[in-house]
């Protein structure tokens, strides 16, 4: 995030925790389509990704008024969104005991839609090849642009795993397209 960027953030934190008309919409619509993608990564499929993030948005509308550092806003709503994820992949699994994990890939979950670019749509099912923890630091540092520490504290784990994962998701990455690309 740029300066200016941190300070809106900062600002739009504090004006959802003084209850300023309009100022949870406008939370809402700087940072529905981020953390949307964001748990898509981390979900089976589209439907749950929406369950996911309606319940990202319940939490930080209860929660908002209890976040004491408004300059954190963007780590803390990747928090609560990872959280939401996680549960939803537990209500996800216990619905459906028969799924299982093949490898690092689940079977039996719809497909993303084609997108529009060719690169673009080898990232992403690279990305869906990848397992959670590695798709997880990819999109936080390279899509979301957190430095290493605030990662950390997003998943809750020390710099260096989360400098490990990086480096080992790069690889697995690269790994699934120039398989791909072979193909």
């Amino acid at each position: 995030m740029t300066e200016k960027e941190r300070i809106y953030a900062e600002l739009l934190a504090v004006r959802c925790q003084r209850k300023e008309p309009g100022a949870l919409e406008e939370l809402v619509r700087s940072w529905e389509d981020r953390l949307f993608y964001y748990i898509r990564r981390l979900v089976p499929g589209e439907e749950d990704a929406w369950d996911a993030l309606q319940d990202t948005w319940l939490k930080v509308v209860r929660g908002i008024g209890k976040l004491r550092q408004p300059e954190r806003l963007s780590p803390w709503l990747y928090t609560i969104a990872r959280t939401s994820a996680m549960d939803r992949m537990r209500a996800v699994y216990s619905a459906r005991p028969e799924e299982t994990v093949d490898g690092e890939v689940l079977d039996g979950f719809a497909e993303d839609p084609p997108e529009e670019f060719e690169d673009a749509e080898r990232v992403h099912r690279g990305l869906d090849s990848i397992s959670l923890a590695h798709r997880e630091v990819l999109t936080l540092f390279f899509l979301e642009d957190f430095s290493v520490e605030e990662i950390a504290g997003i998943l809750g784990i020390p710099a260096g795993t989360v400098k490990s994962r990086l480096h080992h998701a790069k690889r697995a990455l690269r790994s699934v397209l120039e398989r791909e690309a072979q193909e």
